[in-house]
């Protein structure tokens, strides 16, 4: 039923998604990770994951509907781009996915600091709160650190992604060329130190690149007639 769908209507369904998990993941790392986590002071990371406890819980929730609602992009973009080229268009969904639950299952350590710390007499008896302070801050950067491999494969997948863009002719080439511009810098993140240096330049143009698609797709929308000669031009591919 959603391969029968209006291509204009999937773009627009991408475009709304696709801002979803911007918004949802700007909030919960910007507004409640980041406000929350003191460098390297396990100490004031643990008191205010304590103190604000709500919040904490909220930034959890929050993150799993930005990765709900990005798995779901994923699809739609796979309907969308295969007409150009369904192998590469299925590799890139592949490699979105498989960051997708990378990144979903690095939430864990990042919930998990509560756990610790609010059954410490109870699950851990004889640490100490130093102790137990240190394993929260602990699991709280595995979780930072299994988002920073799963921007790795979401580089891949919207490098492939921006190709195929190039190469439809629904729509314009040079959201393509910003979406593969977008993917070198996630790609970034193979080397997660280099990737850290480099994440306000490569944040900065995957939110121009991510800003312009979705006005672009909400806006003007898909070229319907181009889709659908191309998709009937390339379903052997």
């Amino acid at each position: 039923m959603i391969s029968r769908t209006s291509p204009r209507l999937l773009g627009r369904a991408i475009a709304l998604l696709f801002l979803l998990t911007i918004i949802t993941g700007v909030f919960a790392q910007g507004f409640v990770s980041d406000r929350l986590y003191v460098s390297n002071d396990a100490a004031a990371t643990a008191t205010n994951f304590l103190t604000h406890k709500g919040l904490y819980e909220l930034g959890f929730t929050v993150f799993i509907i930005e990765m709900a609602s990005n798995i779901a992009t994923t699809a739609l973009w796979y309907i969308l781009l295969r007409p150009v080229n369904r192998s590469i268009a299925l590799s890139a969904a592949f490699l979105d996915l498989s960051g997708g639950i990378i990144k979903t299952f690095a939430r864990v350590f990042f919930i998990a600091p509560l756990f610790v710390l609010g059954n410490s007499a109870a699950v851990f008896p004889g640490f100490t709160t130093q102790q137990l302070q240190s394993i929260s801050l602990i699991l709280f950067k595995v979780n930072s650190q299994g988002t920073a491999l799963a921007m790795a494969f979401f580089g891949f997948s919207v490098l492939l992604n921006g190709y195929l863009i190039f190469r439809s002719t629904f729509l314009p080439r040079w959201l393509g060329v910003l979406s593969f511009v977008a993917g070198l810098g996630w790609l970034t993140f193979l080397y997660p130190p280099l990737g850290y240096r480099a994440f306000p330049i490569a944040a900065l143009f995957g939110l121009l690149g991510s800003a312009a698609t979705i006005f672009w797709l909400l806006v003007f929308g898909v070229n319907e007639e181009r889709w659908i000669k191309q998709s009937g031009a390339g379903a052997g591919s």
